[in-house]
């Protein structure tokens, strides 16, 4: 039996700043990665978004990113492995209160954005992410991206990992996410998206933009709640996962 899970950034609004569409996304996904007020958020619409996704059933996990909200935490910044721990830590504690607040469990960590592709790519950066996670709630889950440093660090200080994979982007030789900044970075087509994760999950592989097949572990798929397509993809993922016999359920269960 094929089984994944569905996450999705959410959590994402700020102020007088609405974006995605996080309450229609819910009905769809399994898990939801809420912001906590550095890239994106704020303590109002952290609360809001932590009590929807319980009501629904849906597991929530902190999303740390770097403190950049001008840049949506998409922009690198030089940080010392201290400072990601610092980060994480601080951004995990809030949205655990919020959590605790409502009666629910803290199920994952996923750090959003540049502090995620940095630390795809650098142990130093990974190990102290895990630190911190490890260190705050050693029975959360560490999302990192499939075959990174951060999933390798995860598993080597004892946490939970869960190998992600996502359907709106584009992969590289090497595995990583094709750059925002490079034209091909992000797939439109809701067809498209829908059989690269499929591929993904039931095959375990990816073509990537030069059109190579490589191996991918995927354990749980990410949606990006602040695209233009994120409810359609969500809807259509959804269906398309489980006509092909796949199970959806959260990476904690």
């Amino acid at each position: 039996m094929y089984r994944v899970d569905i996450n999705c950034d959410m959590g994402e609004s700020f102020g007088a700043y609405s974006m995605g569409s996080d309450e229609e996304i819910l009905s769809f996904i399994t898990s939801a990665n809420v912001a906590c007020g550095f890239h994106a958020g704020d303590p109002a619409v952290m609360r809001k978004t932590v009590k929807m996704a319980l009501e629904r059933g849906v597991a929530v996990g902190a999303h740390p990113g770097l403190p950049d909200l001008a840049g949506f935490g998409r922009r690198n910044m030089d940080i010392t492995p201290s400072e990601a721990y610092e980060m994480v830590a601080y951004q995990m504690g809030a949205l655990s209160a919020f959590v605790k607040a409502e009666g629910g469990k803290l199920q994952h960590v996923k750090p959003h954005g540049a502090l995620y592709n940095m630390a795809a790519k650098s142990s130093q950066l990974s190990n102290a992410i895990a630190e911190a996670v490890y260190d705050i709630n050693p029975e959360c889950i560490l999302f990192g991206l499939s075959g990174s440093d951060l999933i390798k660090a995860g598993q080597q200080i004892g946490l939970r990992t869960a190998s992600e994979v996502f359907a709106d982007r584009t992969y590289q030789p090497d595995a990583s996410l094709t750059s925002r900044r490079e034209a091909n970075a992000l797939i439109t087509d809701t067809e498209a998206a829908a059989k690269q994760v499929i591929t993904m999950v039931k095959e375990g592989k990816v073509t990537t933009v030069t059109g190579e097949e490589i191996t991918i572990q995927a354990d749980t798929v990410c949606i990006h709640g602040d695209g233009a397509h994120a409810l359609a993809f969500a809807r259509r993922i959804q269906e398309l996962l489980l006509e092909a016999g796949v199970s959806i359920q959260a990476a904690g269960v």
